[in-house]
């Protein structure tokens, strides 16, 4: 088994060899882009306006019932002996979560906890964005600075609702305080999704450089890991006149040569090792099957999430026990109650249920992959960004590379911080040691700034005061 799991392995790195080496050579003439403002729901274009309106994430009594009826009603295979969660998600702790979410998780109370934040919509480019805007409480002697967060699959605007007092609240020992947009990505939670193929995470960043126009930022700061660090980096790359400087917790640096030394280290590859060392080929062989999956056929996979919550916690949980730690695939419980409680998970859960946005979520992995994406996507994850930039590394998260790696793509990397703890969500787990880098780190940048370009704060439109 293992000799033809090796010969799997080996083919496998080779035609990926081949396909790298084909895409980014083939790309390396082509003129640099500009993404388009596309009208992602063609036959709206006259019947939506620029406001910007509140909302309220509602739990309504229906939904709430219904449910309740699906998860009392779940069908469950008993997981294999010994096995914790190596086969995926173990259903002996899946049971304790779904019954928490159906007999203790209240519904009210979470739905008052989600709405503590001012939510708003509005429509870009055809799309209703949904997002949370938070200013600080108290700006007597500090300069506000609009910083915008930007989630990934399978997280949602919740991610950040532990660091949201913490970056608005003044601190003495900086002469500014942030203002706080949280949007949600096109597709998912309240976002509306597209109706025409090739909504990217590239032409996302379009959206969002549009969404911070329309609040009237001219200039912001952008933080951002996952599908949000790909956005933020689209955004820093195409409109460096806006961004003031960006703050990442996943930077790659994917040019077409740390791509191909990535796979021609084939050793890395070869499974006799069996290492679970974050980062290996291994590793990421055993994490990464999702992504295909997501890549090719989203909307197969998404009837059964949709349809049922069950199936849409064992999807998501699994990915909440792995991404925090590699090693919790060994703990029978799934590790995940270390940095999260129940009703943490489930209020993101809920994002995802209540919305029915887990389908038009798992489409950003194929319109990345899509015939007239390809060639964009490729220039754009190689091009330089020349932003400042600050990288933090947190050390189970599922890939990091060296500084000097980095700064081929990050020409003004002013920090690289390794952290001492804390995994892919690191926002959701890690809240102090996030926010107190995203502190230093646009410190850093503002003195960056006031050398090579002056910092604009936030100015509100007239119509838009009183968000």
């Amino acid at each position: 088994m293992d000799c033809c799991l090796s010969s799997i392995v080996i083919v496998s790195c080779i035609a990926m060899l081949f396909t790298l080496t084909r895409r980014y050579l083939s790309f390396r003439r082509t003129k640099f882009p500009m993404l388009p403002e596309t009208w992602w729901t063609p036959g709206t274009e006259g019947s939506v306006n620029d406001d910007i309106r509140p909302y309220k994430v509602i739990f309504s009594e229906e939904v709430v019932k219904d449910l309740k009826f699906r998860l009392t009603h779940t069908r469950l295979t008993s997981p294999l002996k010994d096995v914790a969660w190596n086969y995926g998600t173990n259903t002996d702790a899946l049971r304790k979560l779904l019954d928490y979410w159906a007999n203790e998780y209240n519904f009210q109370e979470r739905e008052k906890f989600i709405n503590q934040y001012s939510h708003f919509k509005t429509n870009i480019q055809g799309l209703d964005i949904h997002f949370i805007h938070v200013k600080p409480s108290n700006t007597e002697g500090k300069r506000v600075l609009p910083l915008l967060l930007v989630h990934g699959w399978p997280g949602s605007i919740m991610e950040f609702y532990k660091i949201i007092p913490l970056l608005t609240s003044p601190r003495p020992e900086y002469d500014f305080v942030f203002e706080v947009i949280v949007p949600s990505l096109p597709g998912f939670g309240f976002s509306s999704a597209a109706t025409i193929p090739n909504l990217s995470a590239a032409h996302m960043s379009v959206i969002f450089k549009n969404l911070m126009l329309r609040l009237g930022c001219d200039k912001y700061y952008v933080q951002g890991g996952d599908w949000g660090a790909t956005v933020i980096h689209t955004m820093s790359l195409l409109y460096p006149q806006h961004v003031l400087g960006l703050h990442s917790n996943l930077c790659l640096v994917l040019t077409k040569w740390t791509l191909l030394n990535k796979v021609l280290n084939l050793s890395s590859f070869l499974p006799w090792g069996k290492t679970k060392k974050k980062g290996s080929g291994f590793s990421l062989m055993l994490e990464s099957g999702y992504y295909h999956i997501q890549a090719t056929k989203p909307d197969t996979v998404g009837v059964g999430l949709s349809d049922s919550p069950a199936g849409l916690a064992a999807y998501i949980i699994e990915k909440f026990s792995t991404g925090t730690n590699v090693s919790y695939r060994d703990r029978a419980d799934g590790g995940f109650l270390e940095k999260f409680t129940y009703d943490e998970l489930i209020d993101n859960l809920m994002i995802y249920w209540t919305s029915n946005s887990i389908t038009t979520s798992m489409r950003i992995y194929a319109e990345k992959y899509t015939k007239s994406n390809r060639s964009v996507e490729a220039i754009l994850e190689s091009a330089p960004i020349k932003v400042p930039s600050a990288c933090a590394q947190f050390p189970h998260d599922i890939m990091e590379q060296k500084p000097d790696e980095l700064r081929k793509r990050f020409v003004n990397l002013l920090r690289v911080t390794k952290m001492p703890r804390g995994g892919h969500f690191a926002a959701f787990e890690e809240s102090e040691l996030f926010a107190n880098d995203v502190w230093a780190s646009v410190d850093e940048m503002e003195k960056w700034n006031k050398k090579h370009r002056p910092t604009v704060i936030c100015k509100q439109g007239e119509n838009k005061r009183n968000l």
